[in-house]
């Protein structure tokens, strides 16, 4: 028995040990950094958790960002780095798991301390080139940005800002102002909040609103003026401030650093941890954008702005399909309006790829005849003008898709040795493209298949552009709608009702509509038959009269709003629609009265006889708000239904009288 017992103890044990072992949450497991300092120069190597596949992707991988805590940087995998300082040093490294179905690794921070020999001196010199200087300044500008990762919702993001003063500006020092702008205005929520900015430059926290409030605007003459009431003063020409200005608009949230004493060739960089917001755009085709500013106080120097524009993605993937401006205006949608796409691809492999094939479907809405390719990287020419073997772009099209092949190029795999550069292994096609006449307010896809020579196909995601929802106001008469019924107080009677409507503009298949009826007061005066007996004598104020006729009559003053708060509508083509929903009406002021109405006949005493008509007044009753009516319809429309003018006939039902009748209607849809 003691046997027994231990063996099912040894069995639970080993069973929760197993069990522990499946939920260990692996995802939460930091990057492990290590370093080994060698002649004073320091070389980092990373422990990462290991990657998981995605069925059906290419194999995953992990791209890296290395923040040295002095102002250098890498984003090499195995990087190497030359302090010039040991005091208060943190090295972070945030790797991004590419193709993997779990979470990024959090990054922990690790103290780096002297070692026991250093360099003499020297500068922190990130991503080193052959020239000294970083890798990423590469349009030419005094200012340039990079992030490790394109924005996913609950992931963080790293921002490097780089600026400089480039020999060209013929300056041996700068002092200024970089700002940094974000969360566009075009989005209703912030996307990003700025959890951490690290400076290694003195840089110091300013406010850009001195700069845009009073920068002095001269249309007429676009010389620098000097503002001396600025810090320090501050050089602006009036296109300078007008671009700032724009600039700024566009953004709700902004940051700004001052800094000074920037020697020619001498670049700095600052270290920006965004975090995405619970509110972040959800809609992974969505491109939101980051705007950098460089501006000189020196007026010979140029301000300069650099705007990265990012996908929010799922998933981590170098291959990508963008659309820019996603979300439209259906109303300034037309035949002429022209849509920009972007396929970015990655050379993932071991080996440079000579041959890629980059094909993307065509949507039906879209004219081919009017695609034109604006930019690739590798930069190449067509291979219409090509001589033999040169590297060319060739664009072909099939059915419904359109096919940009690159040949002759040699694009590098990020796992080829000697590689160190990501961005050389990254390419892309950039095209515009416009409709072939108006299209259906529907959502537009389109995605992407890349061929890296003979290997298998890797598909994007689909790139959709939405139409905003847009609202549509319209009026509507009617005749016959029932807003009285013949219960209690009211008649049955047809009357032409006045009203407004409100809707989505030009909705495609299904949507809501509201409606509201504007109704002046509405009074009515109707016989009561009663019974009565004619040549009936009676004495009114002592004097004897003949009843001649006698009437009784009713009168209803009232005042309703009717409303349609309730309905959902559905187009079968452009010119029918079907719909649905519930009519109330409600009664604001209500006011009944009633009288009798004698004719009646005396004769004096000379025997004269005249006849005399008599109105009493028998009752008065006044109510606000006396009764709410609700009514249940169907109906369907003939016309421009989705916008402009359109016939309908509608069928109504009250199912408090049990009453149902047909209307008719025209409306006319803004």
């Amino acid at each position: 028995m003691t046997k027994l017992l231990t063996s099912i103890l040894l069995c639970f044990c080993l069973t929760t040990m197993l069990k522990a072992q499946v939920v260990l949450p692996s995802d939460t497991v930091p990057a492990i950094i290590h370093h080994q300092t060698e002649n004073g120069v320091t070389k980092f190597t990373s422990e990462l958790r290991p990657l998981r596949a995605i069925a059906g992707a290419p194999a995953p991988f992990y791209t890296y960002f290395w923040e040295f805590g002095d102002g250098g940087f890498s984003f090499e995998e195995n990087p190497s780095h030359v302090f010039t300082r040991y005091d208060s040093i943190m090295v972070r490294l945030f790797a991004t798991n590419n193709y993997d179905d779990g979470k990024r690794p959090p990054t922990r921070p690790k103290p780096i301390v002297r070692p026991p020999v250093t360099p003499k001196s020297g500068t922190a010199k990130p991503m080193l080139a052959a020239d000294g200087s970083s890798n990423l300044f590469k349009m030419g500008g005094n200012i340039e940005m990079k992030t490790n990762c394109m924005p996913k919702p609950g992931d963080d993001m790293m921002l490097v800002f780089g600026y400089r003063n480039k020999a060209e500006n013929g300056q041996q020092s700068l002092n200024g102002t970089i700002a940094i702008l974000y969360n566009d205005v075009e989005f209703s929520n912030n996307n990003f909040e700025l959890a951490a900015a690290r400076t290694y430059h003195n840089e110091k926290k300013s406010d850009l609103k001195p700069l845009l409030n009073t920068a002095f605007l001269n249309k007429k003459n676009d010389k620098p003026t000097y503002f001396a009431s600025l810090e320090n003063g501050i050089y602006l020409s009036p296109t300078e401030k007008l671009l700032l200005n724009d600039q700024a608009k566009a953004f709700r949230s902004q940051h700004s650093w001052k800094f000074e004493n920037l020697a020619q060739n001498e670049e700095r960089f600052v270290f920006m941890h965004f975090k995405t917001t619970p509110e972040m755009l959800k809609d992974t085709n969505a491109v939101v954008r980051i705007s950098g500013a460089f501006i000189p106080d020196n007026p010979l120097v140029e301000t300069e702005f650099f705007n990265l524009e990012l996908q929010i993605v799922a998933s981590h993937d170098p291959n990508k399909m963008v659309l820019r401006k996603s979300r439209m205006n259906y109303r300034l949608t037309g035949k002429n309006r022209e849509l920009t796409y972007k396929v970015r691809f990655q050379n993932t492999g071991k080996g440079p790829a000579k041959k890629i094939d980059v094909g993307v479907n065509i949507a039906a809405v879209f004219d081919p005849s009017t695609l034109k390719v604006v930019k690739t990287k590798p930069e190449v020419i067509t291979c219409d003008s090509a001589y033999t073997n040169q590297s060319c772009l060739k664009t072909f099209f099939r059915a419904d898709s359109v096919h940009f092949v690159f040949t002759n190029i040699y694009l590098p795999g990020m796992q080829q040795k000697g590689v160190n550069d990501a961005d050389s292994t990254q390419g892309f096609v950039e095209y515009k493209i416009r409709f072939k006449e108006k299209p259906p307010k529907l959502p537009i896809k389109s995605g992407a298949a890349i061929v890296f020579d003979k290997n298998e196909p890797i598909y994007t995601n689909r790139a959709t552009g939405r139409f905003k929802m847009g609202l549509s106001p319209g009026v509507i008469v009617g005749y016959g709608f029932p807003f009285e019924t013949d219960n209690n107080n009211y008649l049955n009677h047809k009357n032409v009702a006045l009203g407004a409507t409100l809707s989505p503009y030009a909705s495609h298949l299904y949507y809501w509509q509201v409606e509201l009826y504007f109704n002046s007061y509405n009074e009515t005066t109707y016989r009561v038959p009663i019974n009565t007996e004619v040549r009936k004598d009676t004495v009114i104020n002592n004097v004897a009269y003949q009843i001649m006729d006698k009437q009784f009559y009713k009168t209803q003053k009232v005042a309703t709003v009717n409303a349609v708060p309730l309905q959902m509508r559905y187009n079968l083509s452009k010119y029918v629609g079907v719909g649905a929903g519930a009519l109330v009406a409600l009664d604001l002021y209500y006011r009944s009265s009633s009288e009798l109405r004698y004719k009646l006949r005396t004769q004096n005493a000379s025997g004269t006889v005249s006849d005399v008509d008599l109105n009493r007044a028998m009752e008065d009753f006044k109510e606000s708000f006396s009764e709410i009516r609700a009514s249940f319809f169907a109906d369907i429309q003939l016309g421009l239904v989705r916008v402009g003018p359109a016939l309908g006939f509608r069928y109504i039902y009250d199912p408090k009288t049990n009453n149902n009748r047909m209307t008719t209607y025209v409306s006319w849809k803004f």
